[in-house]
């Protein structure tokens, strides 16, 4: 590899891990809003998403002309193209802190339904995930990436209680619907964050195996990472 593609391919990876870590600051905000009760910070993350996908827009493009200038192949190849996958989940996850602080400006109109408790907890989990799908990208570490797959189950059984939970206080009292299903879309927007996890975390396994594991739990025995 030339000494000049080595050194864009690191820059292409600061450029990603930039763009993961203002989504992150995104998430961290909205909930913290959402907690807060504090309208200026959710304003804040929704103002803030512009950035996010100009970032999204620079590096896609960087990343086209990678490929037209180098023509790489191999795991050159696999890491471009992983990187624009990246993005594009990254985006995503903006857009769901965004929700996140949309209804969270609607909840504040009205007084709280309870305590948050749960949505926090997922947050954090949803957030770990992230972080962990990123670190495995930059170290190239399919055990790491496999990890971060295992643990989207903890996720998805908070989203699953916290449905049940706000079921009962609709059920309770239909004056409590609105906030309800407000907090539901809220739980399910941190699912669907830790899905994008799972996604890039999904991608640096075929980054660095060449293997497709979408739609598998996990490995055969056989091809498991550090087999």
């Amino acid at each position: 590899m030339s000494k000049q593609l080595e050194q864009d391919l690191e820059a292409l990876k600061e450029k990603v891990l930039q763009m993961g870590s203002l989504v992150e600051e995104s998430i961290q905000k909205s909930i913290r809003a959402l907690v807060e009760r504090d309208n200026r910070t959710a304003a804040g993350v929704i103002d803030d998403d512009r950035l996010v996908n100009t970032l999204d827009v620079d590096i896609e493009d960087e990343c086209i002309r990678l490929l037209a200038l180098w023509q790489p192949s191999g795991s050159n190849l696999r890491f471009i193209t992983t990187a624009i996958k990246i993005i594009t989940d990254l985006e995503r996850m903006g857009d769901l802190a965004v929700d996140i602080s949309e209804r969270t400006v609607e909840l504040n109109e009205e007084p709280p339904l309870k305590p948050y408790i749960d949505i926090p907890r997922m947050a954090e989990a949803a957030q770990h995930m992230m972080k962990q799908s990123l670190d495995a990208f930059v170290t190239g570490d399919p055990d790491l990436a496999m990890k971060v797959c295992q643990e989207d189950d903890f996720v998805d059984n908070l989203n699953y209680q916290i449905f049940n939970e706000l079921l009962l206080y609709m059920i309770q009292d239909p004056k409590n619907i609105s906030r309800a299903v407000r907090i539901t879309y809220i739980a399910k927007y941190l699912e669907r964050i830790a899905d994008h996890a799972t996604n890039i975390a999904e991608m640096v396994v075929y980054m660095v195996k060449g293997k497709v594991i979408r739609h598998l739990e996990c490995f055969p025995e056989s091809d498991a990472p550090g087999q």
